[in-house]
Protein backbone atom coordinates (compact mmCIF):
# COMPACT_ATOMS: atom_id res chain seq x y z
CA UNK A 1 0.00 0.00 0.00
CA UNK A 2 1.48 3.04 -1.15
CA UNK A 3 1.68 6.47 1.59
CA UNK A 4 -1.34 8.09 0.10
CA UNK A 5 -3.17 5.19 0.13
CA UNK A 6 -2.33 4.37 3.49
CA UNK A 7 -3.08 8.30 4.48
CA UNK A 8 -6.79 8.15 2.48
CA UNK A 9 -7.01 4.38 4.38
CA UNK A 10 -6.60 6.42 7.92
CA UNK A 11 -8.58 9.18 7.43
CA UNK A 12 -11.90 7.02 6.12
CA UNK A 13 -11.55 5.77 9.45
CA UNK A 14 -10.73 8.49 11.71
CA UNK A 15 -13.70 10.88 10.19
CA UNK A 16 -15.63 9.17 13.01
CA UNK A 17 -13.49 9.88 15.87
CA UNK A 18 -11.48 12.69 15.78
CA UNK A 19 -12.21 16.28 14.58
CA UNK A 20 -11.31 17.24 11.43
CA UNK A 21 -8.93 19.38 11.86
CA UNK A 22 -6.97 17.46 13.29
CA UNK A 23 -6.91 14.45 11.54
CA UNK A 24 -3.90 14.97 9.46
CA UNK A 25 -2.23 15.10 12.32
CA UNK A 26 -2.79 11.88 14.54
CA UNK A 27 -2.25 10.24 10.29
CA UNK A 28 0.72 11.20 9.98
CA UNK A 29 2.11 9.98 13.28
CA UNK A 30 0.35 6.92 12.42
CA UNK A 31 1.97 6.74 8.87
CA UNK A 32 5.66 7.65 10.23
CA UNK A 33 5.84 5.31 12.94
CA UNK A 34 5.63 1.49 13.16
CA UNK A 35 2.78 0.51 15.73
CA UNK A 36 -0.48 -0.54 15.49
CA UNK A 37 -2.97 1.29 16.56
CA UNK A 38 -6.72 -0.53 17.57
CA UNK A 39 -9.93 1.36 18.47
CA UNK A 40 -11.12 -0.83 20.69
CA UNK A 41 -14.61 -1.35 22.75
CA UNK A 42 -15.04 1.07 26.06
CA UNK A 43 -12.88 -0.21 28.96
CA UNK A 44 -13.89 1.17 32.44
CA UNK A 45 -10.72 1.30 33.81
CA UNK A 46 -8.78 2.95 30.59
CA UNK A 47 -9.47 4.74 27.98
CA UNK A 48 -6.49 4.04 26.33
CA UNK A 49 -3.39 2.23 27.04
CA UNK A 50 0.27 1.55 25.14
CA UNK A 51 2.52 -1.94 25.39
CA UNK A 52 5.70 -2.51 24.22
CA UNK A 53 6.52 -4.62 21.16
CA UNK A 54 8.86 -7.62 20.92
CA UNK A 55 10.69 -9.78 18.40
CA UNK A 56 7.14 -10.99 16.64
CA UNK A 57 4.87 -7.62 17.30
CA UNK A 58 4.93 -4.44 16.69
CA UNK A 59 4.64 -2.02 19.90
CA UNK A 60 0.56 -1.51 20.17
CA UNK A 61 -1.89 1.36 21.03
CA UNK A 62 -5.33 1.12 21.85
CA UNK A 63 -8.26 3.82 22.15
CA UNK A 64 -11.77 3.27 23.19
CA UNK A 65 -14.17 3.64 20.23
CA UNK A 66 -16.85 5.20 22.71
CA UNK A 67 -15.02 8.53 23.36
CA UNK A 68 -16.22 11.85 22.15
CA UNK A 69 -13.83 13.52 19.59
CA UNK A 70 -11.63 15.73 21.45
CA UNK A 71 -10.98 12.86 24.25
CA UNK A 72 -10.40 10.53 21.28
CA UNK A 73 -7.40 12.47 20.26
CA UNK A 74 -6.01 13.35 23.32
CA UNK A 75 -6.08 10.10 24.47
CA UNK A 76 -4.41 9.18 21.46
CA UNK A 77 -1.76 11.80 22.06
CA UNK A 78 -1.27 10.84 25.45
CA UNK A 79 -0.60 6.99 24.31
CA UNK A 80 2.00 7.89 21.38
CA UNK A 81 3.60 9.98 23.89
CA UNK A 82 4.18 6.82 25.93
CA UNK A 83 5.24 5.00 22.43
CA UNK A 84 8.05 7.74 21.42
CA UNK A 85 9.48 7.80 24.99
CA UNK A 86 9.64 3.88 25.16
CA UNK A 87 11.26 3.52 21.93
CA UNK A 88 13.80 6.51 22.82
CA UNK A 89 14.09 5.20 26.46
CA UNK A 90 13.02 2.10 27.00
CA UNK A 91 11.99 1.35 30.86
CA UNK A 92 14.81 3.41 32.11
CA UNK A 93 12.13 6.55 32.54
CA UNK A 94 8.84 6.58 34.98
CA UNK A 95 5.52 6.16 32.33
CA UNK A 96 4.42 9.51 33.05
CA UNK A 97 7.59 11.39 34.05
CA UNK A 98 9.68 14.31 32.29
CA UNK A 99 10.35 12.75 29.71
CA UNK A 100 6.74 11.90 28.90
CA UNK A 101 5.54 15.02 29.80
CA UNK A 102 7.96 16.52 27.27
CA UNK A 103 6.76 14.13 24.30
CA UNK A 104 3.58 15.03 25.12
CA UNK A 105 3.80 18.78 25.73
CA UNK A 106 5.60 19.09 21.77
CA UNK A 107 2.43 16.70 20.43
CA UNK A 108 0.16 18.53 21.68
CA UNK A 109 1.23 21.92 20.38
CA UNK A 110 0.24 21.69 16.88
CA UNK A 111 -3.18 20.75 18.53
CA UNK A 112 -3.92 23.29 21.55
CA UNK A 113 -2.90 26.15 19.87
CA UNK A 114 -5.17 25.80 16.87
CA UNK A 115 -7.85 28.60 16.24
CA UNK A 116 -10.25 25.73 16.78
CA UNK A 117 -9.75 24.45 19.37
CA UNK A 118 -12.06 24.94 22.23
CA UNK A 119 -10.10 26.83 24.92
CA UNK A 120 -11.32 25.66 28.13
CA UNK A 121 -9.78 22.36 27.16
CA UNK A 122 -6.83 24.10 26.35
CA UNK A 123 -6.03 25.45 29.72
CA UNK A 124 -6.81 22.14 31.30
CA UNK A 125 -3.95 20.65 29.13
CA UNK A 126 -1.53 23.59 29.70
CA UNK A 127 -2.08 23.03 33.78
CA UNK A 128 -1.46 19.09 33.12
CA UNK A 129 1.68 19.59 30.99
CA UNK A 130 3.28 22.70 32.90
CA UNK A 131 2.37 21.76 36.93
CA UNK A 132 3.76 18.79 38.01
CA UNK A 133 2.88 18.89 41.59
CA UNK A 134 -0.97 19.57 40.57
CA UNK A 135 -1.31 16.35 38.13
CA UNK A 136 -3.86 15.06 39.86
CA UNK A 137 -5.97 18.06 40.25
CA UNK A 138 -5.82 18.72 36.32
CA UNK A 139 -6.60 15.60 35.55
CA UNK A 140 -9.96 16.36 36.54
CA UNK A 141 -10.33 19.79 35.37
CA UNK A 142 -9.58 18.26 32.27
CA UNK A 143 -11.80 15.04 32.65
CA UNK A 144 -14.60 17.91 33.21
CA UNK A 145 -14.40 19.82 30.50
CA UNK A 146 -13.75 16.91 28.31
CA UNK A 147 -16.84 15.60 29.43
CA UNK A 148 -18.98 18.52 27.59
CA UNK A 149 -18.34 17.44 24.40
CA UNK A 150 -19.84 13.66 24.76
CA UNK A 151 -22.73 13.21 22.44
CA UNK A 152 -24.88 11.34 25.68
CA UNK A 153 -24.35 14.71 27.97
CA UNK A 154 -28.38 15.92 27.95
CA UNK A 155 -29.19 12.83 28.97
CA UNK A 156 -26.58 13.05 31.90
CA UNK A 157 -25.33 15.47 34.77
CA UNK A 158 -21.98 15.63 36.59
CA UNK A 159 -22.49 14.46 40.07
CA UNK A 160 -20.55 17.24 41.30
CA UNK A 161 -23.40 19.57 39.68
CA UNK A 162 -26.19 18.13 40.98
CA UNK A 163 -27.58 19.13 44.98
CA UNK A 164 -26.29 17.68 48.11
CA UNK A 165 -28.89 15.06 49.43
CA UNK A 166 -29.89 14.53 45.61
CA UNK A 167 -30.81 10.52 44.45
CA UNK A 168 -29.23 9.67 41.62
CA UNK A 169 -29.03 6.87 39.35
CA UNK A 170 -25.34 5.63 38.51
CA UNK A 171 -25.00 2.02 37.10
CA UNK A 172 -28.23 0.66 37.30
CA UNK A 173 -28.11 1.28 40.95
CA UNK A 174 -29.68 4.49 43.15
CA UNK A 175 -27.77 6.62 45.37
CA UNK A 176 -27.95 9.20 47.37
CA UNK A 177 -25.47 12.72 47.61
CA UNK A 178 -23.58 13.23 50.56
CA UNK A 179 -20.54 15.65 51.59
CA UNK A 180 -17.53 15.91 49.65
CA UNK A 181 -14.61 14.15 51.51
CA UNK A 182 -11.26 15.74 49.82
CA UNK A 183 -11.82 14.63 46.12
CA UNK A 184 -14.78 12.83 45.97
CA UNK A 185 -18.58 12.55 47.29
CA UNK A 186 -19.62 9.94 50.08
CA UNK A 187 -22.59 8.58 48.54
CA UNK A 188 -25.19 5.78 49.95
CA UNK A 189 -26.78 3.26 48.05
CA UNK A 190 -30.35 3.40 48.62
CA UNK A 191 -31.05 -0.51 48.78
CA UNK A 192 -27.83 -1.91 50.36
CA UNK A 193 -27.07 1.46 52.60
CA UNK A 194 -23.80 0.79 51.82
CA UNK A 195 -21.33 4.05 51.26
CA UNK A 196 -19.65 4.91 48.32
CA UNK A 197 -16.83 7.74 47.18
CA UNK A 198 -17.79 8.71 43.77
CA UNK A 199 -15.89 11.13 41.60
CA UNK A 200 -17.16 14.38 40.68
CA UNK A 201 -17.30 13.82 37.44
CA UNK A 202 -19.08 10.76 37.28
CA UNK A 203 -22.46 11.10 35.12
CA UNK A 204 -25.37 10.68 36.66
CA UNK A 205 -28.71 10.87 36.11
CA UNK A 206 -31.03 12.65 38.79
CA UNK A 207 -33.68 9.84 40.14
CA UNK A 208 -37.04 10.46 41.43
CA UNK A 209 -37.62 9.72 45.58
Amino acid sequence: MSMSEKFNAYQKVLTKYVPEAYISILINLLVNNKVRFKIVPPRSTKLGDFRPGNQFQLPQITVNGNLNPYAFLITALHEFAHYITFEKYANKVSPHGMEWKHEFKLLLEPIIYHAEFPINIRAALEKSINNLKASSCSDTLLSRELAKFDRDMDAFQLLESIPLGSQFLLKNKVFYKGELRRKRFLCTEILTKRNYLVSGIAKVKIAQP
